[in-house]
């Protein structure tokens, strides 16, 4: 099955016309490439580690201005795994869009951005606790150019977006945003969304880094058997003022259980979050891309090499997962971002993270991290 993979993307990838249009069929190629290198330990950088965190290609496109497709495999880590898989059908009521496949679930704002475009190199802690793609169906409308609502049915699928058995509950995912200010490099985004989750194993899980990819698993949390779902609810906000841009959201996780304690069924309350800042040094700013993608590429005033250094961006965030009584996950990272154009980006981040458990114990992890990343 991977060398079938394989041969179909390189072949894809050697088609001569590789961005070409017609009078019926729209139909782009691309991919990117992302290498990491960092070194972290509690108090010494003692380990030190490379990847490839991301290597995708992909195509996508419209066939008679109705449908639409994206095909995007993944081959980092030595694996093939599919990402955006789907086709929609455009022209539905209430201007309306039905998206079929293997793709990302509406929920919360940074998920949703492409990591070609987020601030940071890993997304923070709150991404834990949902996968952000699974197979299902989702509907999405924009009315005018200020509200966007996006709700789909999802199931859990492997990591070729299969769920042969289908045993399995469905998790239901809706999305509504609102963009208060649109003008001109003044941005006020507002969104909230909801998740309920269900399996027929009955349980829940998450686990989180300190935002190091190659870094130590510093948080692993099971509910096994008696869970009767979950419960996420999220609140996101996006300003941008110029160089400017501020982001941050809340997610409460509730795992509703079937254990009874008196009359009132027993549940676990999770609440994580983050806020972060941006600025551009040289006068850029984070363009918005849509409801549905987040925000987009940065467009440097001047280039590397062309009379130019291309674009600088400083960045700071704190995130963490509040468990309460059991504990907490805290991260600090600080980034610098330098554009050297618009498809290529050399991010460096130096990340501060400390778990505590429930019965006061401290551990620390920090790292140095730095990420070469094209695409085209």
């Amino acid at each position: 099955m991977n060398k079938i993979l394989l041969t179909i993307a390189i072949a894809l990838l050697s088609i001569p016309s590789i961005n070409s249009q017609t009078t019926d069929k729209e139909v782009t190629f691309g991919g990117r490439i992302m290498y990491d290198m960092a070194t972290w330990g509690a108090e010494e950088f003692d380990n030190i580690g490379t990847e490839f965190r991301r290597v995708r290609i992909y195509s996508s496109g419209k066939m008679y201005g109705t449908v639409k497709y994206k095909l995007q495999l993944e081959f980092a880590g030595g694996k093939i795994a599919f990402k955006d898989v789907f086709i929609e059908l455009n022209k539905l009521p209430i201007k309306g869009n039905l998206r079929v496949g293997h793709f990302k679930e509406p929920l919360r704002l940074e998920a949703l951005t492409s990591s070609k475009y987020i601030t940071f190199m890993e997304r923070g802690l709150p991404i834990a606790f949902a996968p952000e793609r699974n197979t299902g169906a989702m509907y999405h409308t924009t009315f005018g150019e200020k509200l966007s609502i996006q709700s789909g049915v999802f199931r859990n699928s492997d990591a070729f977006g299969n769920n042969k058995s289908a045993t399995n509950n469905v998790n239901i995912t809706s999305r509504i945003t609102y963009l208060a200010i649109s003008d001109g490099d003044k941005l006020l985004h507002l969104g909230i969304s909801n998740s309920i989750r269900k399996n027929s194993d009955n349980d829940y899980g998450f686990s989180s880094r300190a935002e190091n990819h190659m870094g130590s698993e510093l948080l692993s949390v099971e509910f096994t058997n008696q869970v009767k779902d979950v419960n996420i609810i999220a609140g996101e906000m996006a300003y941008v003022n110029s160089s400017l841009s501020l982001q941050g959201e809340v997610i409460q996780t509730t795992v509703n259980t079937e254990i009874v304690q008196g009359n009132t069924p027993f549940t676990h309350e999770i609440i994580s979050y983050y806020g972060q800042v941006s600025y551009f040094l040289t006068g850029e700013n984070r363009p918005y891309k849509s409801s549905l993608a987040g925000f987009g590429r940065v467009k440097p005033k001047n280039n590397y090499g062309e009379n130019g250094w291309g674009a600088l961006e400083v960045a700071a965030r704190f995130s963490a997962i509040d468990m309460k009584e059991d504990g907490s996950l805290e991260d600090f990272t600080i980034g610098l971002n330098w554009y050297l154009n618009p498809n290529t980006r050399v991010m460096l981040n130096y990340v501060m993270g400390e778990l505590t458990n429930g019965v006061g114990e401290v551990t620390t992890e920090n790292a140095v991290m730095m990420r070469i990343q094209l695409d085209f």
